[in-house]
């Protein structure tokens, strides 16, 4: 029996927030080997430029780099997405990986380092994520897609903290995706359970909830093209996530997570 040929996947324009993060850089090469036109947002001139180059080496029709703080660049962002849309020559996605874990312990002493993480995870990430939903609203496509965690579906006292500023996030997105509903652009927070990547490094890894870069690059491209406002990846945590939050709090509280 003959097969038949695999349908090739149409070229996208992307912009990537958060260019350097692992699963940042395992998504982009996905996309690079459909042809796309790249746009890299993050800090690290060389470091982006050495990925740019790698990008196109892996088939990317395009891989631009730009060199920028997005927690200061926020408020500037239409600007930023207009300007960078137009370099691409349209716009299908706008992805946003950027964040840091942080010191929860340190934050709840530390006024100015309880700012710090909730600005990076949360108010400048949605800074982002409204004007990426304004552009797309107004050409009526396009999908933006958020990195939140699983840390934001219920207050842990190892890092609510992390926790609340990603949950708010993923508020904020399914809120946005409301909003977007008549004009057909979409935007979707992407909730990971646990990954092995250098933000995690300080972390014992053992068991299979574990997840690399490359399983959950896969579910942001799945994420981008199609799905509800809030997913998770893997989809096992979507249970996991709803039997800790159904945990009476008299137990929980008994609890060391």
């Amino acid at each position: 029996m003959t097969s038949l040929p695999t349908r090739p996947r149409a070229s996208k324009r992307v912009i990537i927030l958060g260019a350097l993060s692992a699963i940042a850089v395992a998504t982009a090469r996905l996309y690079a080997a459909d042809g796309a036109r790249l746009m890299l947002v993050g800090r690290g001139d060389m470091r982006l430029k050495d990925l740019a180059q790698d990008l196109l080496a892996r088939g990317a029709s395009l891989a631009l780099t730009v060199d920028m703080d997005l927690e200061q660049g926020a408020k500037d962002a239409p600007r930023y997405l207009s300007t960078w849309r137009e370099d691409l020559g349209g716009l299908d996605h706008v992805l946003l990986f950027y964040g840091a874990l942080g010191d929860d312990l340190r934050a709840r002493e530390d006024m100015a380092a309880l700012q710090s993480l909730l600005s990076i995870n949360f108010t400048s990430a949605a800074c982002w994520c409204a004007a990426s939903g304004s552009l797309l609203g107004s050409q009526n496509a396009g999908s933006l897609v958020a990195v939140s965690s699983v840390a934001g579906d219920r207050g842990r006292q190892s890092n609510f903290v992390y926790g609340a500023a990603k949950g708010g996030l993923a508020l904020f997105v399914q809120g946005l995706a409301h909003a977007l509903a008549p004009t057909g652009a979409r935007a979707v927070a992407l909730k990971p359970g646990f990954v092995d990547t250098p933000m995690t490094a300080h972390l014992p890894k053992s068991g299979p909830l574990w997840a690399s870069p490359e399983a959950i690059a896969q579910s942001v491209r799945r994420a981008a093209d199609h799905g509800g406002p809030i997913q998770y990846a893997p989809t096992i945590w979507r249970s996991i996530m709803l039997a800790i939050r159904l945990v009476p709090s008299g137990l929980f509280h008994k609890t060391k997570l």
